[in-house]
């Protein structure tokens, strides 16, 4: 069981690693294939199917031992006090961490709970990805907010498999219907 949670562990820090650097500045391209504003908000059916796997999670974490040594998601963090282009990068390394803890739980029985959510998740992330800005060729590291939220999400794989699924379940709704709805508005997002 133990080596079962450092291979999954090691997985997800591996998966974190290779990501590339973070624009820095507002980017010159424009926003081709972009068209999140479907996701403003989500069906009542989609919605369901999150409460079912957040209960779902909630109980086999009342089961876990498990404490983290900080908030990955502090409730000061606010995608509106990002600017509109910087809104998708840090929606995207949450929902990527998201996909990645949830793709790895170790509880076989929440499997047929989290097969719709993952789908979901899964349609948005690949959406998101047509917003994320290309990658600037001056200056690749992130500064202010953004730079802050990108690392605590980057250092996320070196909490226990336990936190980052007490973590990762407690912000699910926060995902979901406010950062996800203020990536979706774009500039209406204040």
């Amino acid at each position: 069981m133990a080596t079962a949670r450092v291979l999954v562990l090691v997985t997800v820090v591996l998966g974190l690693t290779r990501a590339g650097p973070v624009p820095t500045s507002k980017p010159t391209t424009t926003r081709r294939g972009c068209h999140m504003d479907r996701f403003q908000s989500l069906s009542p059916r989609e919605l369901e199917a999150f409460k079912k796997t957040k209960d779902a999670l909630e109980e086999s974490l009342s089961w876990k031992n498990w404490s983290c040594s900080s908030r990955l998601f502090p409730r000061s963090r606010d995608l509106r006090l990002l600017q509109a282009w910087e809104r998708p990068v840090a929606l995207e390394a949450e929902l990527d961490l998201t996909l990645k803890v949830l793709e790895n739980m170790t509880d076989s029985s929440l499997g047929v709970t989290l097969d719709q959510p993952l789908r979901t998740l899964h349609h948005i992330h690949s959406e998101l990805q047509a917003c994320v800005p290309a990658q600037p060729t001056a200056d690749p590291r992130p500064h202010g907010r953004l730079h802050h939220w990108l690392h605590r999400l980057q250092k996320a794989p070196k909490e226990s498999q336990g936190c980052l699924e007490a973590s990762i379940t407690f912000n699910l709704f926060r995902l979901l219907t406010r950062d996800l709805k203020c990536v979706a508005s774009r500039d209406l997002c204040v």
